[in-house]
């Protein structure tokens, strides 16, 4: 498991602790949110602990920490143990990191600034079915690249990742028959060179030429490269505007709620300026708690993570650079936030 990231006094008397988990690819901006939030909450000993989506979902549906993190929205079986864990209250989720996940690759010198493949030709070879980087696919939409003869080397996430789920809901709507798999946390194909979590792809991408995984844009390294997405008759470089103008364009999931934030990404987008492949990655946390300091605590971590100042905290590009929520985002949000409340006793 990894350390837990955490800020506070722990020295001081009146000390009261938020510790939370989940995404790894919150990593970045929520080691910044929680140290913007510790300079006005002193006596606050706040934790982040990234061991990924699925298993901060799990600690946090077991009550071991305050709120969480998460790549997807909560599932129909998860939604199913929220009352007992929030004290009789509901989730709150709220789109609060919003992230291209680039897909990367590790080709040196291929003198271009990235390379433009097809939604389907991007599912071909993290399917197998492109064996060779210089295949008539990849050099059809990127003419004048010396293209190398070297094998392709697919890296997914060997954990279970909202990350993965993210990108193959992408795969699953853009490519059409050409990814024949269900959006899925785990990796569908087995046999892989993987990683756990997003540090994990990242050192196994740089640990050979011809690989190439998806993760978390923000944690690419300048060595790797990064993929420009077909989007209708233009290819799309990875960016936290493109991504901010997918949610844009995108509309709420069919079950959203006014405490359930949630989006239905527009994956299979034509329009121009969008990347789709985006990652919004939730902040979890119960309508509902038993203690008034659990409750000040979580409303003002979340409110300082959903403000114009925390947003651009992590949308700093030596911070996350993540894409800051619109106004009319915050919004809703700032009013999900604003129902927390202590349980009836």
């Amino acid at each position: 498991m990894s350390a837990a990231l955490t800020l506070g006094l722990a020295g001081c008397s009146d000390v009261s602790t938020l510790p939370g988990a989940g995404a790894s690819s919150q990593e970045v901006a929520m080691t910044a949110w929680i140290a913007g939030f510790q300079e006005a909450h002193k006596d606050v000993v706040t934790s982040y602990d990234p061991v990924g989506s699925g298993t901060g979902r799990e600690m946090f549906l077991n009550g071991a920490v305050l709120f969480a993190g998460s790549d997807a929205a909560m599932k129909e079986k998860e939604l199913a143990r929220v009352a007992e864990r929030c004290f009789g209250g509901e989730v709150v989720e709220l789109p609060l990191y919003i992230s291209p996940i680039a897909v990367a690759y590790n080709l040196p010198g291929l003198g271009t600034e990235h390379l433009k493949l097809r939604p389907e030709t991007i599912a071909a070879l993290f399917n197998g079915d492109i064996a060779r980087w210089d295949d008539p696919a990849i050099a059809a939409t990127n003419p004048g690249v010396a293209l190398p003869d070297l094998p392709v080397v697919p890296v997914n996430r060997s954990d279970n990742s909202g990350t993965t789920e993210n990108f193959t809901e992408y795969l699953a709507a853009a490519a059409g028959g050409a990814w024949p798999h269900e959006p899925s946390q785990t990796w569908p194909r087995s046999g892989t060179q993987s990683g756990a979590q997003t540090s994990g792809l990242i050192g196994t991408l740089q640990g050979a030429e011809g690989t190439i995984g998806y993760a978390d844009a923000a944690q690419v390294p300048d060595t790797l490269g990064t993929v420009a997405v077909g989007v209708g008759e233009d290819f799309v470089p990875v960016s936290p505007e493109a991504a901010a103008a997918v949610v844009d364009v995108s509309a709420p999931a069919p079950d959203a709620t006014d405490l359930r934030v949630t989006v239905d990404l527009a994956r299979d987008t034509t329009q121009a300026g969008t990347y789709p492949v985006v990652l919004i990655s939730y902040t979890l946390a119960c309508s509902r708690y038993d203690s008034e300091p659990d409750v000040a605590n979580v409303k003002a971590l979340l409110s300082y993570i959903a403000s114009e100042p925390g947003q651009q905290r992590a949308a700093d590009p030596d911070v996350a650079g993540s894409a800051p929520i619109s106004a009319a985002l915050r919004q809703r949000v700032d009013a999900a936030i604003g129902q927390i409340a202590v349980a009836a006793p």
